[in-house]
């Protein structure tokens, strides 16, 4: 099995910038709503085009394709880059070709048409057959003189998300009988030591038990695959110090408030928030930001067996709180508990933002394309909302009801874990004890961590959402 999972990380699209096309390459004309052709449309006929977004029809005779990109928008630039790479695929693929710009593509758009690109081809499939060919490389060619640089830098920038969500959904991707928490850890940290100014430290179950994480010990319990936690570390200067925390649950059967059948093969993204924790960092070391970030994920695979840990249970975590159990299958905010602990107590961070694929309800709340933020502070919240629209990310505040503030506490315990009311919401609540007097945001990512459809530049599985958001966040605070 091993042998035929795909290798981590994969390989995406590259994209340059010039200011002048190849001879002998395919070009691609590009097409607004109405329609109205840009540079090298000459010819081409337009009866039978709409110009909307991601619309791709290749002239045979004219050795060239016409690519819709709607009215100019991100998102149907997104779409564009991303259908353009899904339409040059196949065995007739071109290894290049030149994608002519219009007059008005600033680096704005040309961030949102390599996300597009970089991400739209993406292929995770465990298979001893080869990849179906597909496009190599794609050079934008600008009309206008002296922009180069600009457009490269916004390129240069948007492959480095692109690169950081296609790791993010790499990880949650790869199936749970290769991926347990020391596969998980042991190859952030494989990968985090071949960026400069990336460190990472993994600790094993002896660790854990002498430090007294018991949120992740509990969940880990009851599997034969024991927890591990890793630490990555990234110190670009005197800046802020930011920690980034991800659920890092492997597998997911719920324990013994075991999950219903269906669905539950899904649970190998439970990661979903630690794949973006440690894609995010190393993005972070790579571009080389003046600030400090630590990136914290707790991995655990919450099992079956005469080990697992049991509703009624109480479990005290790192720092010493101690948590009521309620229903083992809300796993994923005991083992945050616990480095939200470590973090506060440890770190000194400015700022902690942890995030997960938390509850079902903000599924039902907010959809499948749209993270819930929770935070006390609402200029953090705009900054992560304002973070996730530039690079393509959608978030929406929710409210930490102080209502439900009073249900978090136990009789027997410090806290319950599953508090009555509003289940999004009483998580958070729960998870704010933990944070003591630091500012946190916690990202709840169970709606578009995964997705069944293909849309702008996601294709069907994980889709890395929340990696880009983290690097952007991060890239605010170093300013």
């Amino acid at each position: 099995m091993g042998s035929t999972v795909p290798s981590v990380p994969t390989k995406l699209v590259e994209v340059e910038v010039a200011e002048a096309p190849r001879r002998g390459v395919p070009a691609v004309v590009l097409t607004s709503t109405g329609p109205a052709l840009g540079p090298g449309g000459e010819g081409i006929a337009t009866a039978d085009l709409t110009g909307k977004a991601g619309e791709t029809v290749r002239h045979r005779s004219a050795d060239a394709w016409t690519l819709g990109v709607g009215t100019g928008t991100s998102s149907d630039y997104r779409t564009a880059g991303a259908a353009l790479v899904r339409a040059l695929s196949g065995d007739d693929a071109p290894k290049t070709a030149d994608v002519l710009l219009t007059v008005d593509f600033d680096a704005e758009k040309v961030r949102a048409f390599v996300l597009g690109a970089a991400l739209g081809g993406y292929r995770f499939k465990v298979t001893g057959e080869e990849a179906p060919p597909r496009v190599g490389s794609l050079r934008l060619v600008t009309p206008d003189e002296g922009f180069e640089e600009v457009l490269t830098s916004a390129a240069l920038k948007a492959h480095a998300l692109a690169t950081a969500t296609s790791l993010a959904r790499d990880l949650a991707n790869t199936p749970s009988n290769v991926k347990d928490p020391r596969w998980l850890a042991t190859t952030a940290a494989r990968l985090a030591e071949k960026v400069p100014g990336l460190s990472a430290v993994v600790r094993d179950e002896k660790w854990l038990a002498q430090q007294g994480f018991g949120g992740v010990l509990a969940v880990g319990g009851g599997s034969a695959r024991p927890p591990r936690l890793v630490e990555l570390t990234y110190d670009g200067g005197a800046g802020p110090h930011l920690v980034f925390i991800g659920k890092g649950i492997t597998f997911d059967t719920g324990g013994i408030s075991v999950k219903p059948a269906d669905g539950m093969h899904l649970m190998r993204t439970d990661m979903a928030g630690g794949g973006a924790v440690v894609s995010a960092l190393m993005a972070v070391a790579r571009r080389g930001l003046p600030i400090r970030v630590t990136g914290l994920v707790p991995c655990a695979e919450n099992h079956i067996s005469g080990s697992a840990y049991r509703p009624g249970d109480v479990v005290r975590h790192y720092g010493g709180a101690t948590t009521e159990v309620q229903n083992t299958d809300a796993e994923g905010r005991m083992v945050l508990a616990d480095a939200m602990a470590y973090a506060v107590r440890n770190l000194k961070p400015d700022l902690v933002v942890d995030v997960a694929t938390l509850t079902g309800a903000m599924k039902v709340s907010l959809g499948l394309r749209t993270g819930a933020v929770f935070t006390a502070s609402p200029d953090l919240a705009r900054s992560v909302v304002g973070a996730g629209a530039r690079v393509g990310e959608k978030w929406w505040r929710m409210p930490l009801l102080e209502e439900h503030v009073e249900a978090v506490d136990s009789e027997i315990a410090d806290y319950r874990q599953c508090p009555p009311g509003p289940g999004g919401i009483t998580a958070a609540l729960f998870l704010q004890k933990f944070a003591g007097d630091v500012p946190w945001a916690h990202l709840d990512i169970a709606g578009p961590a995964r997705s069944e459809k293909v849309y702008e530049e996601v294709v069907a599985g994980a889709t890395g959402f929340g990696a880009r958001t983290l690097v952007e966040l991060a890239e605010d605070f170093s300013r």
